[in-house]
């Protein structure tokens, strides 16, 4: 009598679809994320992802509120106060950042235990982008613009840099009102293309010059805090630094970073920030703009800024190139008001370097 066989059912088979996608698709998905606290958590959720965030080519860093030098907590600016108006002040306050705790639960794919990012809760943007190796695009946001203004008061600036300044544009109205669609305005008398001889006597300039040494000061105090984010990643080719305000955005591509990485860097002797070279500047004023959307610009004003000695560091720049940077500077209304006063006439400057 042959023996009952015994039938026994194939285990389910629980395979993580997930995995079955290759390497370089997840990599894919990861770029798009960007964004290093939700990057943080994906490095979290095995061995795998962690050692594929590592690999990531773009990535978006937003400071939620930044820290004395000295690393002091009670020191912390808090988003909810005044802006600071003092510019040098803000300043020293920009070298710890605090920004995400996702990171403390990443561990060290060689397997110790030990976190990936230890104490990170005041570490710098350059501290948490070490464990990147390939970044090639990085876009970093401050919690605000640097030049405290009064309410109602528009300034925005750009700036391009390599190892020094070689272009900045600002723009600038001494009051932004919001008016119906279609309404009326009655032009000035004095708008007859030409600045206005109160223009001078009110103070006027020198608000202009005032918004434009802070504007440059801002941008290049940017600048030298990136050094050390540049010398840790040589596979960036495009890197932005811009705020939450939309006040000013510093930009730097892969010409203007290999530039850098070649010449000694130009520090300024009395702050940290790079020096800012003799510039030549072209000014345009009106006196009201209208702008889509029912914006009304007061006092609307346009600085272009050049190098005095362009050509000394990076190259020479055509004027269309100059040109196309000026009116692709800002979006929205505001590319309308540049593309308004690139029309005006131009008043030159110079200034030297400080």
């Amino acid at each position: 009598m042959h023996p009952k066989a015994r039938i026994h059912a194939d285990p389910v088979l629980e395979v993580d679809q997930f995995d079955c996608l290759p390497d370089s698709l997840v990599l894919l998905i990861l770029n798009k994320v960007e964004d290093v606290r939700s990057l943080g958590r994906c490095s979290a959720v095995s061995k795998r992802f962690c050692g594929l965030v590592s690999l990531v080519h773009d990535v978006y860093v937003k400071i939620d509120r930044v820290v004395a030098v000295d690393g002091d907590a009670e020191d912390t600016l808090n988003l909810s106060s005044p802006k600071p108006r003092n510019i040098f002040s803000h300043f020293l306050k920009l070298m710890l950042f605090t920004i995400i705790k996702p990171f403390h639960n990443m561990r060290n794919p060689n397997g110790n235990g030990r976190p990936l990012f230890a104490q990170l809760s005041q570490h710098s943007p350059a501290q948490v982008l070490r464990n990147f190796t390939h970044i090639r695009n990085l876009r970093v946001e401050l919690p605000s613009g640097d030049v405290g203004t009064e309410e109602g008061v528009l300034l925005k600036w750009r700036a391009e840099y390599g190892s020094t300044l070689q272009s900045c544009v600002i723009l600038g109205g001494t009051r932004v009102d919001r008016r119906p669609v279609g309404g009326e305005h009655e032009p000035s008398l004095e708008d007859n293309g030409s600045m206005p001889e109160s223009f001078y006597t009110n103070g006027g300039l020198k608000l202009r010059v005032v918004w434009t040494i802070s504007s440059l000061i801002a941008a290049s105090t940017r600048h030298y805090l990136l050094r050390s984010i540049i010398k840790d990643h040589p596979t960036l080719t495009s890197l932005v630094l811009t705020d939450a305000d939309g006040q000013g955005t510093l930009c730097m591509g892969a010409e203007q970073l290999k530039e850098f990485r070649e010449n000694q860097l130009s520090a300024s002797a009395c702050s940290n920030r790079t020096q800012v070279p003799a510039c030549n500047m072209k000014l345009k004023y009106a006196p009201y703009l209208e702008l889509p959307g029912g914006i009304a610009l007061q006092g609307a004003t346009l600085v272009a800024i050049k190098p005095s000695t362009e050509g000394s560091n990076g190259g020479h720049t055509s004027r269309k190139e100059t040109d196309a940077f000026i009116s692709g500077a800002f979006d929205g209304p505001f590319k309308v008001a540049v593309k308004a006063l690139m029309k005006r006439r131009t008043y030159l400057l110079e200034m030297n370097g400080f």
